[in-house]
């Protein structure tokens, strides 16, 4: 029976993915950014079917995130296996930067991170060697930029795994395929034949993304571009493409002696945005003329692709659509955004409660820094699971009765000041219910110098509530966002709708997807208040 593999295999905000093989088992890394836990880790048989063994990074093994622009904390790691040993190598922008966590056991638990603090630059990854010698790469201004200065470019040094610290100083090894190009970034290396492949993101991680190659029979270069350079992007069929945004890839063999690689891209929603984020795509992986032909026969991404009839296929698992919080932790698929020092959430007979702590879920936008703060308080209000597809429905179930300041409810968030609210709120002795949305203009994104941004705060629709247990549904039908509320058992009241275009990433930075979750919020103000949920559901 002939199985087809299918586009996005990891659908939703799950970017820069890192794959490796350890004999028939595949494991998968992704970016979460300023999520916590962070770093959710997949384990499949057959690159189709994906289920999350853990998160990496968290509290436990002292994982620090904060809240702020949405594109800090950590991004692009790499997981690798050596000897039994599973390496996990990333960078913290809410910490001390780059670091390795190890475990024996993929599921965990992962050791503290080892903090490479003689490693320089960002997107560190980890090479072994068929003698089991261990190299560090990573990017940084290494390449020169010819006219007497130097750009940023990708550098390796020897390692000494053992003691987590450089055993070498860095070698540059490439600039990028074309000269000047931007971003150089996400490198990793393979040992293939008799070259060394260097396998990098440039071009940066919008629509001209793409991912390159080059090959040396020396570890340390000198390093050759391939003439087919770059082997693989979506930027040449322009911004009307349904899949956008591919580059930043890994490569993976399979035991029957063929070749993939997974990578993100975006798929364009409604023609005008992209508001899954990047999400984690697979392409076959040819070889001719000692070069990896990525996409053969089309050279671009498609939808399906035949799976190799060696992969032991698995039928996919039904998710229920209702979670009513009823076990002793929150399920894998749901994250809070900055990790939550103050314990403002729990579990109980009634469900799920957020308390209305000061902190507010849209703020100012604060322009990424890589000044380490160790800010305790940078956390949102906020528990929140990843939309993952252009057609989807969230709703939960809630009771609150909000004083002063309080709001609480349901929120479509694409950044700290890129978000909808559905949410109910007190004005005058009266409860209303409100659709809020916030957002911004500006130039430049919040990780370049000079960025500015002011939030508009805007009510789209309010109504009187008299109290009570209420369902809050959104309903997101590609960019036609629509709002409802009501009884429980009773139709819906049909409320507002919204243009979820106005939400698109590539607005603020293009890192991150929408996250959907429950809120409460003292907006400021101290409250011992709490919103309790004793429901939600998510169906694609």
């Amino acid at each position: 029976m002939e199985h087809r593999f299918h586009n996005p295999i990891l659908p939703g905000f799950y970017p820069d993915p890192s794959i490796c093989r350890v004999g028939e088992d595949f494991y998968m890394v992704c970016s979460s950014f300023e999520l916590c836990p962070g770093i959710p880790l997949f384990h499949s048989r057959d690159l189709q079917h994906w289920e999350q063994l853990c998160h990496v990074m968290t509290e436990e093994n002292g994982f620090h995130v904060e809240k702020n622009c949405g594109n800090g904390g950590v991004m692009a790691p790499t997981i690798r296996c050596h000897n039994g040993i599973f390496y996990v190598i990333n960078c913290n922008f809410s910490d001390r930067g780059n670091f390795i966590v190890t475990a024996e056991d993929p599921a965990g638990p992962w050791s503290e991170p080892h903090w490479l603090d003689d490693v320089p630059g960002i997107d560190a990854s980890i090479f072994f060697d068929r003698d089991g010698a261990c190299c560090i790469m990573g990017t940084g201004d290494v390449w020169p930029d010819g006219r007497g200065g130097m750009r940023q470019g990708i550098w390796a040094a020897r390692y000494d795994v053992e003691h987590f610290r450089m055993a070498g100083e860095p070698v540059p090894l490439w600039g990028g395929a074309m000269a000047g190009v931007a971003s150089p970034e996400a490198p990793h290396i393979y040992h293939i034949g008799k070259y060394y492949y260097l396998l990098i993101a440039e071009g940066g991680t919008e629509q001209y993304h793409s991912a390159t190659v080059a090959r040396s029979e020396s570890l340390f270069g000198p390093y050759e571009g391939c003439k087919a350079n770059p082997v693989l992007t979506m930027r040449h069929l322009g911004g009307r493409a349904l899949i956008q945004n591919a580059g930043h890839a890994d490569l993976v063999d399979l035991p029957d002696g063929s070749w993939w690689a997974v990578f993100l891209a975006s798929r364009l929603i409604g023609g005008v945005s992209k508001n899954l984020g990047r999400e984690t795509f697979l392409v076959p992986v040819r070889w001719e003329l000692d070069w990896p032909l990525f996409t053969p026969d089309t050279g671009k991404v498609e939808w399906e692709y035949e799976a190799p009839a060696s992969l032991p296929w698995q039928e996919a698992r039904e998710k229920p659509v209702r979670d009513c919080f009823d076990g002793d932790s929150l399920a894998p698929d749901w994250c809070f955004w900055g990790r939550p020092y103050e314990k403002y959430w729990a579990l109980g007979e009634e469900g799920l409660s957020i308390r209305c702590i000061p902190q507010a879920l849209a703020e100012e936008l604060r322009p990424m820094s890589m000044e380490v703060t160790h800010a305790e308080e940078n956390f949102a209000p906020f528990v929140a699971r990843r939309r993952l597809q252009p057609r989807c429905r969230f709703a939960c179930k809630m009771d609150f009765s909000p004083k002063g300041s309080e709001t609480a409810g349901i929120a479509v968030v694409q950044a700290m000041n890129h978000q909808l609210h559905l949410q109910l709120s007190q004005r005058d002795g009266q409860t209303w219910m409100e659709l809020v949305q916030y957002t911004a203009d500006y130039a430049l994104p919040p990780y370049i110098p000079g960025f500015r941004a002011v939030t508009k705060r805007e009510v789209l629709a309010e109504a009187p509530w008299d109290g009570g247990g209420i369902v809050l549904e959104m309903e997101l039908r590609e960019n036609d966002y629509r709002f409802r509320f009501g009884e429980e058992g009773k139709p819906l009241r049909e409320f507002a709708r919204a243009d979820g275009a106005v939400l698109n990433p590539e607005k603020v930075g293009c890192m991150v997807g929408e996250m959907l979750g429950l809120f409460a919020s003292g907006n400021g103000t101290e409250s011992r208040n709490r919103a309790v949920f004793s429901w939600a559901e998510y169906e694609d």
